[in-house]
């Protein structure tokens, strides 16, 4: 059996078997693919079962490094090997082949994003300006989309929220003027927090209130057009219209909201901690991605201001 043969055997029990998605059936055919390629050049010819048996981890940190100087991501590679793994692994069971080459491999270090805030700027005409971006739906009022929208944005960002945190809230949680000046928050895990909530964001959902009208206290605080619960497709598409109109960067979106809140707060000083807290973060090594934001800040600071950065 040549590589190619073992690859679509492979790729059949991910399917008949393993009930493997479309996507992961792709994904881990073209890894593998990549993989049998390598080796048909740097070997000269195609490698069978028997090769494949014969693989060392030197024969797969050479595959690697030849997709990290194609330009792949260490998440790619991670992911990659997370395939080929796999793929090994299979034959072992169905051909009684050794895995040795995956025994003691190590993937390469997945590299945590560093988040991509917004300027204080962009981030708050966000929540000023959206109300000014219609939906195409005939259903929807011009205003009422308007409020909510407003409203929505401006909670993302005055209170660090995940999209998900925000159209999970209910009528009954809504933060409103006069009443308690904080918002409790239920996020991932079930793990619940507690978020200051300022006068501005007061305001935007008493407004969105006036326009949406009264309800029952477990009813969805934010509606989509037909009357249920806002889907977050409707808002993150929402939040794409405007920052094509205002000429924001890809970059912008509902959870970039979620990177600015706590970036400008630690750019203002706020212990790491505390934000931690507030956004409800599990590990503080979560948190201190945002410092690495903070560091590039500045050092775009001294580049303009400096006398000698040029």
């Amino acid at each position: 059996m040549n590589g190619a043969a073992a690859r679509a055997e492979f790729l059949t029990w991910l399917a008949a078997e393993r009930r493997a998605s479309p996507h992961t059936i792709e994904a881990y055919g073209r890894d593998v693919g990549d993989l049998l390629g390598f080796l048909t050049l740097h070997q000269g010819a195609e490698p069978d079962l028997a090769a494949l048996g014969e693989l060392r981890p030197a024969d797969l940190r050479g595959f690697l490094a030849a997709r990290a100087k194609e330009g792949a991501s260490n998440s790619t590679r991670a992911r990659q090997l997370a395939a080929i793994r796999s793929f090994l692994r299979f034959l072992a069971r169905r051909h009684g082949l050794a895995p040795v080459a995956v025994a003691a491999m190590r993937g390469p270090k997945r590299v945590a994003p560093v988040p991509r805030a917004l300027s204080r700027g962009d981030a708050r005409a966000v929540g000023k300006e959206i109300g000014e971006i219609r939906h195409t739906e005939r259903t929807e009022r011009p205003d009422y989309q308007a409020a909510r929208d407003v409203a929505l944005f401006t909670l993302l960002y005055g209170c660090g929220l995940r999209i998900s945190e925000a159209l999970g809230l209910s009528v009954g949680e809504a933060p409103l003027p006069g009443q308690d000046s904080s918002l409790r928050i239920t996020g991932k895990g079930g793990k619940q927090r507690v978020v200051p909530v300022l006068p501005v964001v007061r305001a935007a959902i008493a407004d969105w209130l006036r326009h949406r009208g009264p309800g029952e206290a477990d009813e969805p605080l934010f509606l989509g057009a037909r009357g249920k619960r806002l889907d977050p497709a409707v808002a993150q598409k929402a939040l794409r219209d405007y920052r094509r109109l205002a000429g924001l960067p890809e970059h912008a979106t509902p959870h970039a909201l979620r990177h600015s809140f706590a970036t400008h707060l630690l750019a203002g000083g706020a212990d790491l901690r505390a934000i931690q807290e507030l956004l409800g973060h599990a590990s503080l090594s979560t948190t201190q991605r945002y410092t690495s934001v903070d560091a590039e800040g500045l050092l775009a600071t001294w580049r303009l201001a400096h006398p000698r950065a040029d």
